[in-house]
């Protein structure tokens, strides 16, 4: 980890982990509460994410940390293995099978997920922040935060809560996310812009205090509303440090000869590594800087950091696209961010989870609006509609499948009709790329079709390119290329600069998928 490299960045950093820590407190407590498992282990699972696995990573962007995917499956888990110290076991024993993965290279799978899906998952998780987060603005807080799932624990789905929320309205709670979101975007879109000192202090911290200072008021009775319980953050306080020691819980090893252990295991390692790579694509198509994150080392961070949870009583641990895309949104720039939201969460709920409990969650609901607003953000609909049937089409299949769905079940829907023009465009002509090495000089010359499929090796082409060289990529004979792979050589000319490496680009701007100035 190139320590002087993080710390230069401290001052994007550090405000981005402030966003990142309030948005993953409420997450980690109601991923917890809706795994039915104890609520200190959504924290434990937070501090790891944050820590460990942001130490270890190579993704500059990421946070890790419980993940809404993973929730049914503890539930049942716990209820199967009839312990939670026994489902301890499987998620350290995940963690093992993700670092077996990661050292099998098998993390190049998430090369293979089709530019289209990917946005279209980023755009679905948008809109759906939006629509679940529109309840807990108003104080209808019986869905579980974090929740991405169609059909919700209360009976409603996504929609039907939007009427059903109606009956519970609480002023209280509307005044504040009303506040909190003004706040928001006057900080953002006004005042940001008129002085240096509103870009220096963080606005959804200031925003978050007002919220504090509100609930004391309603508290203290000088104004004629209040919150209830469940409208507020509740983490666990500890009389003392002992107490505070008792919340961690270690794994049953009696239970190493237990089959069921190994078969959820299996299906942990299994749906948390999809769920990372997934992320890992999105937020490396978020990076203004277009880095590449290092997916086995991913893996290997990821599953580094199941162990550490499960050996001290946290839940498993993905990284997760709500957390990760809050710490772009807000300017980080370095795993710095992730780093130091882990401590914020290990520090606060030690030292002040008193203040923490007096944070309204429709405050922090205002946060995510800002955030899904810009993740679902108009102009990327009008964007991909322009980029033709083939990426609109699989696009918007992601994006309702995710509404209508949950995460995985939407991407895989996306992934069928993504599959289908691929195959139909590979129909109609073969794909070869030669490769010709000057000393110093580069020539690649793309065949007449050029799929996503070839992501990968187009990839591996252009890492192997040394510095201080030239390259040419010869488009001419290209009749289609897929715009991920514009993409990928949009992002290798951006990076080139770096390595001091010159890049010529023959024929494919004059291609409709592609366009480089």
């Amino acid at each position: 980890m190139d320590i002087k490299k993080n710390f230069k960045s401290l001052n994007h950093d550090l405000p981005a982990s402030i966003v990142v820590f309030f948005v993953a407190l409420p997450l980690c407590l109601g991923i917890a509460l809706a795994s039915g498992a104890p609520l200190f282990s959504g924290i434990i699972a937070g501090v790891v994410g944050g820590i460990v696995v942001g130490m270890a990573s190579g993704s500059p962007h990421g946070v890790s940390g419980p993940a809404a995917g993973l929730a049914v499956i503890v539930f049942s888990s716990v209820a199967e293995l009839g312990s939670w110290d026994i489902f301890l076991l499987a998620v350290v024993l995940s963690g093992m099978i993700q670092l077996i993965a990661g050292y099998s290279n098998l993390g190049r799978i998430a090369w293979y997920f089709p530019s289209s899906v990917i946005k279209g998952m980023l755009t679905g998780i948008g809109l759906l922040i939006i629509l679940k987060q529109i309840p807990h603005a108003v104080g209808h807080d019986a869905d579980f935060e974090g929740n991405f799932q169609f059909f919700q624990q209360d009976g409603q789905n996504t929609f039907s809560e939007l009427i059903n929320m109606i009956h519970y309205i609480n002023p209280g709670a509307v005044l504040i996310s009303a506040v909190s979101l003004s706040m928001l975007l006057l900080w953002e879109i006004v005042l940001t812009k008129k002085h240096k000192f509103f870009s220096l202090v963080n606005g959804p911290l200031v925003a978050v205090f007002i919220s504090v200072l509100m609930n004391y008021l309603y508290q203290s009775g000088f104004i004629g509303l209040s919150l209830s319980q469940a409208q507020i953050v509740n983490i666990p306080v500890a009389a003392d440090f002992s107490e505070f020691l008792q919340n961690f819980s270690f794994p049953d090893f009696s239970q190493l000869g237990n089959y069921n252990v190994y078969k959820i295991a299996f299906v942990i390692a299994i749906v948390a590594s999809l769920e990372t790579l997934l992320c890992v694509e999105a937020t490396d198509k978020m990076d203004p800087q277009k880095r590449i994150t290092p997916v086995n080392r991913e893996l290997k961070a990821q599953g580094l950091g199941n162990i550490i949870s499960g050996m001290v009583g946290g839940l498993p641990i993905t990284q997760v696209i709500v957390r990760s895309s809050s710490n772009i949104a807000f300017g980080g720039k370095t795993r710095m961010s992730a780093i130091l939201h882990g401590f914020f969460l290990l520090i606060s709920v030690i030292a002040i989870p008193g203040f923490l409990n007096m944070i309204p969650l429709s405050a922090l609901a205002a946060i995510l609006l800002i955030i899904g607003y810009k993740l679902a953000h108009p102009v990327i609909f009008s964007k991909m509609y322009r980029l033709g049937k083939e990426q609109f089409v699989p696009f918007m299949a992601t994006v309702v499948g995710i509404l209508l769905t949950d995460l995985l079940i939407g991407i895989g829907i996306g992934m069928v009709f993504a599959i289908f023009y691929i195959l139909l465009n590979n129909l109609k002509n073969p794909f070869i790329v030669d490769r010709i090495e000057g000393e110093n000089h580069h020539h690649i010359t793309l065949s007449e079709e050029v799929s996503f499929l070839n992501k990968g090796r187009i990839i591996n082409i252009l890492k192997e390119i040394p510095d201080h060289s030239k390259v040419t990529i010869d488009g001419s004979r290209t009749k289609s290329i897929h715009s991920d792979v514009c993409e990928i050589i949009h992002d290798f000319i951006i990076n080139a600069d770096s390595k001091s490496i010159k890049v010529e680009v023959k024929g494919v701007k004059d291609n409709n998928a592609c366009y480089y100035p």
